[in-house]
């Protein structure tokens, strides 16, 4: 446990509940100057320990299917197996330049909307354009990639963590899914596309919290339902938009997974939040919040801007100004609060996460259909869906 994380067990335990700036590192949840602060500086890294101090349960208890549900979705997942070398189409000629013109084409063109005068950008013509476009394609799927190494590593520490058979079975077979996805993700990197970049700081901060924090349910939530809802709904949203039909179809076998790691995280939670506390809900909730916060953060690409030359702060604030960033940011929660609200986690404690919720502008999407009842639909096979 971190010194850090002693300090908020603390506070806790002396009934003090925590402020923007003891969960987030800022009082305003929209600055934009703290969140570009945020830095990754280790771009030469090709390790990253993080210390973990956490329970291994053996249980004794072999009956499989105790908890039905869990077992229908391990079954399914042995079904559901794919190999990421043998079942895609990687002889697609991918030309990373012509797509980022049709996918421009497709969805708008560049700039919609957005006044760039006084800015760095303001003189950028269709070449400088089609370049950002090229490395913001290597920097999500680089990002995608480093998210689902964190979830292969959660998910190996709940096999061993978590006090139930059924959750061990099927977390094993979460542990392939995230090594094909690694693998998957890694490939297009480096077949398709003509990059890859570091781990976006932000996204490195959540991931550390999640593993170095010792208690199974706690990787639960970061990772199936905070890291994986995220993931669901953005690879959705890059489903929806892309041009190419390799990317289309990869995304779509890794959606037919990330679909049943959510609701894994949906079925285990729920038997186990419902004997905690209200004080225990609470640090539930906090947890929720910085997590989503985190994953917003994170999106704001500084990592392309500093490589293309260009100060993030003299472009970042006009270009959140587009109709379309609003419209993106908010529908990657479009699977979180639903999730959370099948938790309980929207209204325990006073309705605290509701609070936090709203004020992130996304509230909208709690009565959107949860994973755990679309994932059936998610799991027909991605062929008939790319």
């Amino acid at each position: 446990m971190t010194e850090a994380m002693r300090d908020d067990e603390a506070m806790r335990d002396d009934g003090a509940m925590r402020d923007n700036a003891a969960i987030i590192g800022r009082d305003d949840v929209n600055d934009l100057a703290a969140i570009m602060a945020v830095r990754n500086t280790d771009w030469g890294e090709r390790r990253h320990d993080v210390h973990s101090d956490y329970d291994t349960v053996f249980t004794w208890d072999y009956e499989k299917g105790a908890r039905p549900k869990l077992d229908k979705l391990y079954e399914k997942a042995k079904r559901s197996q794919w190999n990421a070398q043998t079942d895609l189409p990687w002889d697609t000629e991918v030309d990373q330049e012509a797509l980022v013109v049709a996918n421009a084409a497709a969805n708008g063109g560049f700039l919609r909307d957005v006044d760039v005068t006084g800015t760095p950008v303001a003189s950028w013509g269709d070449a400088e354009w089609i370049q950002f476009g090229v490395e913001s394609q290597n920097w999500t799927l680089s990002q995608f990639m480093h998210g689902e190494q964190g979830a292969l590593v959660c998910t190996a520490k709940i096999v061993e963590s978590v006090p139930w058979v059924d959750a061990k079975y099927y977390a094993a077979t979460q542990v392939m899914d995230e090594a094909r996805h690694v693998e998957v993700f890694s490939k297009y990197l480096d077949d398709k596309l003509s990059g890859h970049y570091p781990i976006n700081a932000h996204l490195r901060l959540l991931l550390d919290d999640i593993i170095a924090d010792s208690r199974w349910d706690m990787t639960y939530l970061g990772m199936q339902i905070m890291v994986e809802g995220l993931a669901l709904a953005a690879f959705g949203f890059m489903h929806q938009i892309t041009t190419e039909p390799l990317l289309k179809q990869l995304l779509r076998y890794v959606m037919s997974d990330e679909s049943r790691h959510v609701a894994f995280g949906v079925l285990s939670l729920q038997e186990h939040y419902a004997g905690l506390t209200s004080a225990e809900l609470r640090e539930r909730q906090e947890f929720a919040f910085e997590a989503a916060v985190r994953m917003r953060d994170r999106f704001l690409q500084q990592e392309v801007w500093d490589k293309m030359g260009v100060d993030p702060k003299a472009v970042v604030p006009v270009l959140l100004q587009a109709p379309e960033r609003e419209m993106f940011q908010n529908i990657l929660f479009s699977k979180i609060v639903p999730n959370c609200k099948k938790l309980g986690l929207l209204d325990a404690a006073d309705g605290w996460l509701r609070t936090k919720f709203t004020e992130l502008g996304v509230i909208g999407f709690e009565d959107w259909a949860d994973t755990g009842e679309e994932y059936e639909q998610l799991q027909q096979a991605p062929a008939q869906a790319s």
